[in-house]
């Protein structure tokens, strides 16, 4: 359950994930709808008829618990069904449902996406269900979806309709609803290359279970360096989650300082949310009072240690990219220059690899191969500076997304082997 103490409004709350809903391409203008049940029963929810790219906070309904309505706006005809979820299931406090085109495309397929193709979506998600179609706004709709759910699913894929997720508050059933988008969209992006590859109970267990150990310290004044490196890691992350490079709920940044320390993003925190002071100063064995480093920051600690050229290091799950890492596809970047250029040859890493704790992870990645795909877990991008880092992330996604594109029109031809030696020449690179 989440324990932490909510201070922000419902309507807030609610214009608020819906404008970052909504800025995602996960709904349309039309579309959607979220709620909030409060400790005294009343539910606040988006309003019928109102553009949801335009929404603002006197938009908000609320029903209290004796059925009356306070708002400018009656509330979403789909009201029905959050109630009936509400009924079914009193820990569920938060309830996002909409028609993103993923999950829309295995609604319209009678199917669910199969989760366990990504560790973080498996977890993220929950139980999954599908519920049996129903005219939309009845109260057959809403037995329908509140009979899933009170089987135990937390995510539910509507009958020729979207889907329905609901979380303890709107921050989970957010990061909820993302995931299983994510996965529905790297499902499809995978099967146009070949056969998927899915994630045991044990693998599972392995992501699961992983974690990192460093003793607190209390640092000194922030130099002018720190600060800028703060800033960078801030504005890049947040502009990453924005072009669907990051999800909030995984993935990791990060920067060196100076000698063995680097700054990198905090555990369990939204991405897209994180401020300067967010991202965590860890030193060798020692990591910033107060905060929680990323679960990869031992995996980023290894590679700065062994390659002193490198920067910036991501881990990242852009939706083409974690394709080829779900399948046995290989990912050439013999595309175009650019590719080549700033990609070289991307490398492929065992499952699990970054999760041990013998540093192999940094055997993946040279001055040659900056980039690997991490088998089931998305890739690994290092950079000599944070910029150079994220410059190629956006390269290997617009690269393995152009891959993908083409096979529907016919046979990849990649660059030959004089055009290869010929940039080499041409841009020094050894």
């Amino acid at each position: 359950m989440n324990t932490t103490r909510a201070l922000v409004h419902p309507r807030d709350e609610i214009m608020r994930t819906m404008d970052r809903i909504y800025r995602y391409r996960m709904t349309t203008t039309s579309g959607g709808n979220l709620s909030i049940r409060d400790a005294d029963g009343n539910i606040w929810i988006t309003p019928a008829r109102v553009d949801k790219g335009n929404l603002t906070r006197n938009d908000i309904v609320c029903v209290a618990a004796d059925g009356s309505v306070d708002g400018l706006h009656p509330p979403s005809s789909e009201f029905p069904f959050h109630k009936a979820i509400y009924a079914a299931r009193p820990n569920i406090q938060a309830i996002v449902h909409a028609h993103p085109v993923a999950l829309v495309a295995f609604s319209i397929c009678q199917q669910t996406p199969n989760t366990r193709l990504f560790h973080q979506a498996h977890s993220v998600c929950g139980k999954i269900g599908f519920a049996p179609y129903a005219c939309p706004g009845s109260e057959a709709l809403g037995a329908s979806i509140a009979n899933t759910f009170s089987e135990g699913c937390d995510s539910v894929i509507l009958e020729n309709h979207g889907v329905v997720v609901g979380g303890d508050c709107l921050a989970s059933a957010f990061k909820r609803f993302e995931a299983f988008e994510f996965a529905g969209k790297t499902l499809i992006k995978a099967n146009q290359l070949g056969e998927l590859r899915f994630l045991s109970d044990a693998q599972l267990d392995q992501a699961a279970q992983r974690g990192v150990d460093f003793q607190s310290f209390d640092p000194g004044v922030a130099s002018a360096d720190e600060r800028e490196l703060r800033r960078q890691l801030c504005e890049f992350v947040q502009r990453g989650c924005r072009q669907r490079l990051l999800i909030s709920t995984e993935g990791s940044f990060s920067a060196r300082l100076d000698g063995d320390a680097f700054l990198i993003t905090p555990t369990q925190k939204d991405r897209e949310l994180l401020s300067a002071e967010d991202f965590v100063l860890v030193d060798g064995d020692r990591r910033e009072t107060g905060k929680l480093a990323s679960r990869a920051a031992r995996a980023h600690q290894a590679i700065y240690k062994q390659h002193p050229h490198v920067q910036a290091i991501v881990f990242a799950h852009p939706v083409n990219a974690t394709a080829f890492s779900a399948t046995d596809v290989p990912f050439d970047v013999r595309t175009i220059p650019e590719s080549y250029v700033f990609l070289r040859d991307v490398r492929r890493a065992d499952y699990g690899v970054q999760y041990g704790s013998d540093g192999s992870i940094a055997d993946f990645v040279t001055s040659r191969n900056p980039a690997a795909i991490l088998e089931n877990d998305g890739v690994l991008v290092t950079g000599s500076s944070v910029l150079d880092a994220f410059d190629r992330l956006e390269v290997l996604e617009s690269t393995a997304e152009a891959v993908i594109n083409a096979k529907s029109i016919g046979a990849v031809s990649a660059m030959p082997k004089s055009v290869i030696d010929e940039l080499c020449d041409a841009f020094n690179l050894k």
